[in-house]
């Protein structure tokens, strides 16, 4: 068999842009609007009763519903603080350092309950906002694991680690006892020997991964040294 090369599948490259079709505007206005409703209200009363920005981001964090909380933060980084990256806002234990850090930029409360009362309840426009990060790594995930799939049954001589959907990237450490940076993360690794390792954004379409990744392909170059290492005998990882 002819070895293939990415140039051969140029031609029908249309077909593997995406997994699934997206969704109609403003069709997803509807649902868009009941699901994040509520988000709005709460971040309303929040914002009613707090005497800062500083405040309302501490009334956030201490909200226990985790999806909730999540929600609100991106409101809150929509009304209060643009700069801030929900990754960094939605790290309940470090709200304190948080404020001390980025606390100075926040918008002031009276501008922001100003703002906030001036739009509707629900904002469409901020609902349809809100629903762009809904289902936004369900692609990658499924990519993902279709990738795992392939290799199990078409390589069944090669191995591949890490998570299939959602999980922690696996750690250099945990594939090379003396690799020089054992705590570099990566997607994950294939094996008979070492193949590949992915890192920088194989699944990044995730809401919190794209704050601090960026999509540069399959194979990330020059972060792997050249030094060979031997390759235990790795097993599957738990699906997450």
């Amino acid at each position: 068999m002819a070895r293939q090369e990415f140039a051969n599948y140029k031609p029908d490259g249309h077909t593997w842009i995406t997994l699934a079709g997206g969704e109609y505007y403003p069709d997803i206005l509807g649902p868009a609007c009941e699901l994040y409703k509520p988000v709005l209200v709460m971040f309303g009363h929040l914002v009613e009763r707090s005497e800062s920005s500083i405040r309302l981001f501490l009334e956030i964090a201490s909200v226990p519903d985790g999806w909730m909380r999540i929600q609100l933060s991106r409101v809150f980084k929509k009304y209060v603080s643009p700069s801030t990256p929900v990754e960094m806002l939605k790290q309940k234990n470090k709200a304190e350092a948080i404020t001390e850090q980025f606390g100075q930029s926040f918008r002031p409360i009276q501008e922001v309950q100003a703002a906030f009362t001036s739009r509707p309840i629900p904002d469409e426009a901020l609902c349809a906002v809100l629903w762009e990060y809904k289902d936004r790594g369900k692609k990658g995930y499924d990519l993902t694991e279709r990738f795992f799939e392939m290799i199990r049954s078409q390589l069944p001589d090669m191995k591949v680690i890490g998570p299939e959907r959602a999980g922690k990237d696996i750690l250099m450490g945990s594939v090379f006892s003396d690799y020089p940076n054992p705590t570099r993360p990566v997607d994950f690794a294939i094996s008979k020997r070492l193949v590949v390792f992915s890192q920088s954004g194989w699944r990044g379409t995730t809401p919190t991964e794209e704050e601090h990744r960026k999509t540069t392909g399959l194979v990330a170059t020059g972060t792997v040294p050249t030094k060979s290492w031997p390759m235990p005998t790795l097993g599957h990882s738990k699906r997450r």
